[in-house]
This record gives structure tokens, C-alpha cells and sequence, in this order.
């Protein structure tokens, strides 16, 4: 299974000020998807900024890109990984989220 850590997603208070200060301060872009998120689109480790309380985790989120979903869910499950947030369908594809021995919590998506 091919597997790479291609995404981290920040909780933030404010999407629109969080966005400001990441374009002044090294020119990223960001593109909007709703009122409380917005992402990096570059193709390489993009950042996402999430807004909304009941969706942000309250630390950053990185997130690794697999080729399989399914069997990384059931790699992680066998390795002792606790899944938080079973798999769901976003824009460009569907991940999962878990918590490793040490309790970080990392997600895992598949792109379409």
C-alpha cells in the first residue's frame, strides 16, 4: 500500500482571518468550501482550515493519503489503532479518521 502524508487540517477560530494571515505571510491560496473551510489546492501537502467547531478537532490533523481505503482501515484496526470517525465521503474522495497507540488522532483518505 502506498502511503504519504499529503494533507494537515488546522482548526481555527476565524477561516477568513486564518486565511489572510497564511496568504500574507507566505502566499498561499486558498479556495473556499463554505462559510467555515477553506483549503490549499497545490497538489503537494496542502493545508485546511477548519472553522467550524462541531467539525474541527482541537489539534492539527494530519492527514495521509492511501491508494486503498479500505485495507489501510483494516491495517490500522489490526495494528491497534482506534477509528474516531468512520469512513465518509468529502469533495475528491473518502476518509477515515483514528487514533494511534499514543492517542494522536490522524486521518486517512482515499481521492476519487
Amino acid at each position: 500500500m502506498k502511503a504519504r502524508l499529503n494533507y494537515l487540517e488546522l482548526p481555527v477560530a476565524d477561516r477568513a482571518r486564518s486565511s489572510a494571515f497564511y496568504e500574507a505571510a507566505f502566499g498561499m491560496a486558498f479556495t473556499n468550501f463554505g462559510p467555515s473551510y477553506a483549503a490549499t489546492m497545490t497538489g503537494d501537502t496542502d493545508i485546511g482550515l477548519e472553522a467550524d467547531p462541531a467539525s474541527a478537532g482541537r489539534a492539527a490533523l494530519p492527514v495521509i493519503d492511501v491508494d486503498d481505503l479500505t485495507a489501510a482501515e483494516a491495517a490500522v484496526r489490526a495494528a491497534g489503532g482506534i477509528i474516531c470517525v468512520e469512513a465518509f465521503a468529502f469533495p475528491g474522495g473518502r476518509r477515515f479518521q483514528f487514533r494511534d497507540p499514543d492517542g494522536h488522532e490522524l486521518a486517512v483518505a482515499q481521492a476519487d
